[in-house]
């Protein structure tokens, strides 16, 4: 079945049906069927369908949606994609009437609403996705308490921080990603139902109330606009791949902390895997399959952004190529995100202590304070770094007597600043690696779980 053909004389060709027919956007049909609903509810309200009529089609859409939540629709390999397929179960139920349900309606603005429907319901179980690994690594780092590690820049020991401190880096980068899905929904519920095939239509059709009825905030101003508008549908993918990339990062730093190498942290091993030929292994797979998806979900945006690129006004077949991209992102991204968030929750964690070089800087601010030009402390610490560097020793344990031998500045007590956990306590500016802003990052966070 299809829900053209009128002025076709000749069958479609099987090979053009086997290429143009879309299986792909079965995915759909919850929310089509809901689009339906709200489609012949504003039919009703408008004075186009009679009352009678409305409530006949409204029943039969009802009865789908049941075999839908069952899970016992059964598609059609006459059914050309999913629309087809609703129609033609609907006059399955209710007979001819259910012709009039395309009253006032396109196909064009049809799965433009079916996946604006769809992605709204995405963006919330990714946004609950992306909250419970937050929550996993605002829980770790509140229980690291006071847990000194170095942080990296160069991949090379740079200051002392609180272990809690570089776990919720990445927290509030996640927080960010869920900012950017919530900013997104802003755009996504806007109907483009009423748009029709692009023109609109001389039927006095009421925009407003079948976006109402789906919940949505707003209604399209331009209808061809409304049509062939995909960048709601680009900007999700963007959003998806962004978070994938950020948890990529995330899911590197799990590879390394759980090697021999840094040994940070054990992996429980329902969230590992082993290998068939070495006994000993103990890998974290979770973490690279979500490092190398993300390298999958930049493609699929690139392609999303290819395929739009050139398109003329309005609606062309060409996107029908959108949904794959579109179900993969998003599915693959929840798994990433529960599989992240049980290997972050499920680890332990023994990070080491890091080098007593980490308090350099720490030293060279003291004489700062007291008046030293920044480019002359550095000096004078670079050549005492490298002066105990050359004896084997680092900054730590260093004595009074060898701080007051390179610079006349330093005072007694000072050398109690080569202590890491004393550089963390020392810390004072916002929103730095210091025990005080842990806590207050912790307490944010909390609050907006």
């Amino acid at each position: 079945m299809t829900l053209w053909g009128g002025r076709f004389d000749d069958a479609l060709d099987g090979s053009v049906w086997a290429f143009t027919a879309s299986p792909t956007d079965r995915r759909l049909l919850a929310v089509d069927v809901a689009g339906s609903v709200a489609h012949v509810t504003a039919l009703g309200s408008a004075g186009i369908l009679p009352p009678d009529e409305v409530t006949e089609i409204a029943i039969g859409l009802e009865s789908i949606a049941a075999e839908v939540a069952a899970g016992g629709f059964e598609f059609a390999e006459t059914d050309e994609d999913v629309h087809t397929a609703v129609e033609r179960r609907l006059t399955e139920l209710v007979g001819p009437i259910a012709g009039k349900l395309h009253t006032g309606r396109s196909r064009n603005d049809q799965i433009a609403l079916d996946i604006r429907l769809y992605l709204v319901d995405s963006v919330a179980r990714l946004d609950a996705g992306i909250a419970l690994l937050m929550g996993a690594l605002v829980d770790i780092a509140d229980q690291s308490g006071e847990l000194i590690v170095p942080s990296y820049t160069h991949l090379q020991q740079a200051q002392a921080v609180p272990f809690a401190h570089h776990l919720l880096a990445h927290a509030w980068v996640l927080s960010r990603d869920r900012g950017r899905f919530d900013d997104l929904l802003r755009r996504l519920k806007v109907s483009p139902l009423g748009a029709g095939a692009g023109g609109g239509s001389r039927l006095p059709l009421d925009p407003a109330a079948s976006a109402a009825h789906l919940g949505f905030d707003a209604v399209f101003t331009n209808s061809l606009d409304a049509v062939s508008s995909r960048d709601q549908a680009v900007e999700y993918a963007w959003c998806c791949t962004q978070t994938f990339v950020d948890l990529s990062r995330l899911a590197e730093e799990v590879v390394l902390w759980s090697s021999a190498e840094f040994s940070w942290m054990t992996l429980a091993d329902r969230h590992s895997t082993g290998s068939s030929a070495l006994p000993h292994k103990k890998n974290p797979d979770p973490a690279e399959l979500t490092r190398g998806k993300a390298g999958s979900a930049i493609g699929r945006l690139t392609g999303l952004l290819s395929m739009m690129k050139s398109l003329p006004l309005s609606y062309n077949r060409d996107m029908q190529e959108d949904k794959e991209n579109l179900f993969v992102l998003g599915d693959d991204l929840e798994g990433a995100l529960a599989a992240m968030a049980g290997s972050i929750a499920g680890a332990t964690y023994h990070p080491g202590p890091p080098s007593g070089n980490v308090t350099a800087l720490d030293l060279a601010e003291v004489l700062v304070e007291r008046g030293v030009p920044f480019r002359e402390a550095h000096e004078v610490v670079g050549r005492l770094v490298a002066s105990r560097d050359s004896a084997g020793d680092t900054l730590e344990g260093v004595g009074f007597d060898e701080l007051a031998a390179v610079h006349d500045a330093f005072q007694p007590g000072d050398e109690s600043l080569a202590d890491p956990t004393e550089s963390v306590r020392a810390r004072r500016s916002p929103g730095g690696g210091s025990f005080e802003s842990v806590r207050e990052q912790i307490a944010a966070l909390r609050e907006e779980l």
